[in-house]
């Protein structure tokens, strides 16, 4: 998804889904009534998959929800949800981190030392995410240990590569380890 179509709506927003199926998941502790915190966007070179990573948070933690929209179902992915997207119609949307496309995005970030685009929404700050190649590997050989919930950590000694994030909570600048690449070979 390259172009971002200003006007466009989401039935059901993500408000709607996102929060509740969070909640549900076994890697969330907190006590509930998560809320926006910050979103970033990662670009498809074919231009097929929307990749967007959102930042939630419940007062205690910030837990970030990579997600994937695609124009048809994915097999093996982890589905969140569908919905309809008033100009691209039926988007499947996915658990990122169950989608090949964006695994590969983010190898590619950290193989680079890229930087993430920043999404707009009214009234968040600007979120991104930063990749740090520690040491090379194969991409047919690593691992994505993707940090759920936020917290700032220094990368493991193991690690290949670190991405790092940045993001505003409440007006206030914040940071942290999102993910950890490791080889398995």
């Amino acid at each position: 998804m390259g172009k971002i179509h200003k006007g466009a709506t989401l039935s059901p927003h993500f408000r709607e889904f996102l929060p509740a199926w969070v909640e549900g998941q076994a890697w969330y502790e907190g006590p509930g009534g998560l809320r926006p915190t910050g979103f970033l966007r990662f670009e498809d070179p074919a231009g097929e998959v929307g990749m967007e990573t959102h930042l939630l948070h419940d007062g205690q933690a910030v837990y970030q929800v990579p997600l994937t929209y695609r124009p048809a179902p994915l097999d093996g992915g982890t589905l969140v949800t569908t919905a309809e997207h008033s100009v691209l119609g039926t988007r499947w949307i996915y658990d990122a981190v169950t989608d090949p496309v964006w695994t590969a995005v983010l190898l590619d970030l950290v193989a680079t030392g890229g930087v993430s685009e920043s999404a707009a929404r009214t009234g968040f700050g600007p979120a991104e995410a930063r990749g740090t190649l520690i040491r090379r590997f194969v991409p047919e050989a690593a691992v994505i240990d993707l940090d759920r919930r936020l917290v700032p950590q220094d990368p493991p000694g193991d690690a290949a590569a670190v991405v790092t994030g940045s993001w505003h909570q409440d007006g206030v600048p914040a940071q942290g380890r999102l993910a950890v690449v490791r080889t398995t070979a």
